[in-house]
């Protein structure tokens, strides 16, 4: 065998322990051990180069800049937890469901916001298909769409910012985590766009896929539902463009006062007040909890 062939071998086994259930951090780490212990077998490179292994590690343990990435995790998670995305979700639900393709709409526009929040991939398809997918087999969607629009979706979070996956090309490409913010704000918002469009078309061209949830099936009207829903954006977005406004991840804004891991600390800190304010997300959980 020969290295150019080992390196798909590598991948196609790392595919197979993900199937398996294993989780992936400590799946990356076995994998890559063996592959290093095989690969010194072999001859393809020295020993001593996995005696440089731990200075790599506490090499990048000691980034400053890949600091921000557990800050924006924490600030995701927090609000993920408290339950805005619920909350936005059931509230954007009763606003565009009675609109052909309401339903995928609100997913769109749920999953660009919850892209800004979470900045992971994973927990939030989890966390739109078990709040979203019941509600739309329950009203007759495609299932094909329907499970398509909440996998797209959640590939917004790659790119809207604060995209964690940014932070990282930014550490590698030696670019200010600011400057690439900025540049992906345009393709986050055409991929936006291009979801809304294709749900329009095949709302138009294939209604019975999309079809309008009744308006009885409505808990809230008028000013109630409006207030629902600004109620769950409002805040997270004024919490978003500050963080991003203060690392300069804005257009317009070419001056940052704080850098990322700063803005990251600023996040996790106002993601705390915001979970903490009732009204919003689970309010009831959150009073018992903070005044027990």
């Amino acid at each position: 065998m020969t290295m150019e062939n080992f390196a798909p071998l590598m991948f196609l086994g790392l595919i197979l322990i993900m199937l398996i259930g294993f989780p992936v951090a400590f799946s990356l780490a076995t994998l890559g051990l063996l592959s290093g212990f095989y690969a010194i077998e072999m001859g393809w490179f020295p020993a001593s180069f996995m005696s440089n292994l731990p200075l790599n590690i506490f090499g990048i343990l000691s980034n400053d800049l890949l600091l921000a990435i557990p800050f924006f995790t924490l600030m995701g998670a927090i609000l993920e937890k408290c339950g805005l995305a619920e909350d936005m979700l059931d509230s954007m639900g009763q606003l565009f469901g009675p609109v052909r393709g309401g339903l995928g709409y609100s997913v769109i526009i749920v999953g660009f916001i919850l892209g800004a929040i979470t900045g992971t991939v994973a927990g939030q398809v989890i966390a739109m298909a078990m709040i979203s997918l019941p509600v739309m087999m329950r009203y007759n969607y495609n299932m094909r769409y329907a499970t398509g629009v909440l996998a797209a979706s959640g590939t917004i979070t790659q790119l809207v910012p604060p995209s964690l996956v940014l932070v990282v090309m930014a550490d590698q490409l030696g670019r200010s985590v600011g400057d690439m913010y900025k540049g992906a704000w345009g393709p986050s918002m055409l991929q936006v766009l291009l979801f809304v469009a294709y749900t329009f078309v095949l709302s138009r061209l294939k209604p019975d896929y999309l079809p309008g949830v009744p308006k009885e099936a409505r808990t809230l009207n008028g000013w109630a539902l409006w207030k629902m829903c600004l109620r769950g954006i409002i805040p997270s977005a004024i919490l978003i463009f500050a963080v991003l406004g203060s690392m300069g991840g804005l257009p317009g804004i070419n001056t940052a006062i704080c850098t990322p891991t700063e803005a990251g600390a600023m996040g996790a800190v106002g993601a705390l007040v915001l979970a903490a304010i009732p009204g919003t997300g689970h309010s009831l959980h959150q009073r018992i909890f903070w005044h027990s």
